[in-house]
């Protein structure tokens, strides 16, 4: 079996400074995919852009926590919604917190919200995915929001960002913050994805992100040999990796105190020398209308 991969620019729309660095690596290649925030104040921007731009692969990143100390957003449904929100009538911070608090026929109001405003932009999602992994459930399992997150998928007919294979990597990866026990996720896994398959929606075999738990927090140059030997060790199959470039500015360090990491990863993957070793490790890129294609 050949090796694929799809880079996802996730938080398209959070920013400018985001927005501005997710353009910039779809012109150069650099990308194969991104996910627009809707409830973000930029994402406007991203959506109209992304209309005027239709041979790229622009999904919903759907949203249901709100990180940033000073920077936050809320639902944008217009009416039920109060599950959803924290003390400050923003989204949680947490995925934990959205997991023991959301009501179920909420979430799927508010998945249905984002998804219109989407498309209220003028262009037709290529995907689904999801902000911080709140829609997994693998924080509290509850693992009714999964199944209802994918039968919307399966309703809307698009491909969501879920794993076809869990793989011992991916439960130690910091990222992906996998907090329930392995024995739980295993029980339930099988499940998942034949209910998937039954509603027909499509995903990658392998969700393998980088992390930032070690020297390549240090330095640009590490970061980038870090990377290159990560992508050398992709399995075959179907691969989604994502980032989440940023162009440097002082409302992106306003935001976070780790904004470097953002800037760096725009500037790694906007380097020609990456496309170049992406196809010497024997990868080739492929986006998620892609994905439909080859899984549909």
């Amino acid at each position: 079996m050949d090796k694929y991969l799809i880079i996802n620019a996730d938080d398209f729309g959070m920013n400018h400074s985001s927005n501005m660095a997710v353009m910039d690596l779809f012109q150069k290649g650099g990308i194969t995919s991104s996910t627009i925030m809707t409830p973000c104040p930029w994402a406007k921007e991203a959506g109209k852009w992304a209309a005027a731009h239709p041979e790229y692969a622009v999904g919903v990143h759907l949203t249901f926590t709100s990180e940033w100390g000073n920077y936050r957003w809320g639902p944008i449904a217009h009416n039920n919604t109060e599950s959803l929100r924290d003390s400050e009538d923003f989204m949680y911070y947490e995925s934990g917190d959205f997991e023991k608090n959301c009501n179920i026929d909420e979430v799927e109001g508010e998945i249905r919200a984002q998804i219109e405003r989407f498309k209220s932009f003028g262009v037709e999602p290529s995907h689904l995915d999801n902000h911080m992994g709140s829609l997994y459930g693998i924080e509290t399992g509850r693992f009714e929001v999964l199944t209802k997150t994918l039968e919307l998928a399966g309703e809307y007919g698009l491909p969501f960002r879920f794993p076809g294979t869990f793989v011992p990597e991916m439960f130690k990866n910091e990222t992906l913050d996998v907090k329930i026990d392995v024995s739980v996720i295993e029980g339930v896994f099988n499940q998942v994805l034949g209910y998937a398959k039954s509603l027909g929606v499509a995903m990658p075999d392998y969700l393998i992100p980088g992390e930032w738990n070690g020297p390549q927090n240090d330095s640009y140059e590490n970061f980038k040999e870090y990377i290159y030997e990560l992508y050398r060790s992709f399995p075959n199959g179907v691969t989604e990796t994502y980032i989440h470039p940023a162009l440097e500015c002082d409302d992106l360090k306003a935001i976070t105190g780790v904004w470097f990491r953002r800037v760096w990863e725009h500037k790694l993957f906007s380097d020609p020398q990456t496309l170049q070793h992406i196809k010497a490790c024997g990868i080739e890129l492929i986006n998620y209308r892609d994905l439909k294609k080859i899984k549909g």
